[in-house]
């Protein structure tokens, strides 16, 4: 007796997943990866987030939030759980809106250069304190890949999952890493 038969699709081929994982088909658009950062990338950090994505050679996009109403006591404690006791005093003093202003413009215009060291294509966007709002639009807008998180550690926000990384990884559809600027550990 012969055992019924169904119809079974075949298994994706290679270039199907890579697809369905949002790289481009042959001739197709430069997948993006959405850099968020609160501070200029160091070459190291622009050196590992390329080496990533190097086969795939992607288009960055950078977002840079101009920090003009930020949490002081989170800030406070953040200084002091790393023992920084200057800049857990200084982070008590009221916000500068106009540098902080000034300070994203900086941080966006230095890592956009570093970007650019790596011949790589990025294009970069000052966003409004919290970036939450831009981020999940920019995913959406450009169909982003991924999303690459660089940011200094913050004990109090990492600890509850309050941090950038956590939030994005709630609220979007696409892998998330985050790193820790100018170190080799991942948050």
């Amino acid at each position: 007796m012969t055992e019924p038969t169904a119809d079974v699709p075949n298994a994706p081929e290679p270039d199907d997943l890579a697809q369905a994982a949002g790289a481009p088909g042959p001739g197709g658009p430069a997948p993006t990866i959405i850099v968020l950062t609160e501070e200029a990338l160091k070459p190291v950090d622009v050196a590992k987030i390329v080496g990533l994505h190097e086969d795939d050679r992607p288009t960055y996009r950078v977002l840079v939030p101009a920090d003009t109403e930020r949490n002081l006591l989170s800030s406070f404690l953040n200084h002091l759980s790393l023992f920084e006791m200057r800049e857990a005093l200084e982070s008590l003093r009221p916000v500068n809106r106009t540098g902080a202003h000034a300070d994203a413009d900086t941080a966006l215009s230095t890592t956009l250069a570093e970007f650019e060291r790596h011949d790589v294509d990025a294009t970069g966007e000052i966003t409004s304190d919290d970036p939450m709002p831009a981020l999940v639009e920019e995913v959406a807008r450009l169909g982003a890949r991924e999303v690459v998180v660089v940011t200094e550690p913050h004990a109090v926000e990492d600890t509850f999952h309050r941090d950038w990384a956590s939030r994005a990884r709630e609220s979007l559809g696409v892998p998330v890493l985050h790193m820790y600027a100018g170190d080799w550990r991942l948050g």
